[in-house]
């Protein structure tokens, strides 16, 4: 009777004994699918990334800052190895002797400035590695000045030569109006206009 009792209750809130692969009954009473909560709730499949923020230190704005200041003597230095150099070439020991005395000098200067500039750059470009927006611009501008310098090595120990015979004059200057020009490019692309950052 108990039992009886229990069925005819059942069929009256609706709740039927049923198989696995058939639906729910839809007729009065609590469903099951509100019954199993959180069970086959869907994914959220949009997950948010947040941006990493990124602190730079106060090292970065002073290696910055010297490393702004030594980039505007570069073209200078460059137009005058330039103009020295040019006179060298084409008059050699009846050059001006301001082009004999100084080439060497402002060379070394330009050797130093790549020095120091290569130091805060390097530093400075390792420290911002993490941010995303222009990290490849920084980068492309890292590699030019590092190829520039290889090539104002290479002029360094082409100088030596360059005495010796017209083709190592005409090697000199060449390898030194190419490094100074890809050293102009990665200048450029780093002022307001052209930077991408």
């Amino acid at each position: 009777m108990f039992v009886s009792a229990a069925v005819v209750l059942a069929l009256q809130l609706g709740v039927g004994v049923q198989a696995a692969n058939e639906p729910v009954s839809q007729g009065p009473g609590p469903r099951l699918e509100t019954l199993r909560v959180g069970v086959d709730a869907p994914a959220d499949d949009t997950l948010r990334v947040r941006r990493r923020a990124v602190r730079l230190s106060d090292a970065y704005n002073t290696r910055l800052k010297i490393h702004k200041y030594a980039s505007y003597a570069m073209l200078p230095m460059f137009a005058f190895e330039y103009a020295a150099g040019d006179q060298l070439f084409k008059k050699s020991a009846s050059a001006p002797q301001w082009a004999r005395d100084y080439h060497g000098v402002v060379a070394s200067g330009i050797a130093g400035l790549f020095t120091l500039n290569t130091i805060t750059g390097g530093l400075n470009w390792w420290e911002t590695r993490h941010q995303p927006g222009g990290l490849k611009w920084r980068t492309a501008h890292s590699a030019l000045m590092m190829l520039a310098e290889a090539g104002f090595v290479a002029t360094g120990v082409l100088a030596d030569q360059a005495e010796e015979s017209l083709d190592s004059r005409k090697l000199h200057r060449t390898v030194a109006i190419s490094s100074m020009s890809v050293a102009t490019v990665s200048y450029l692309m780093m002022l307001k206009p052209l930077r991408r950052d």
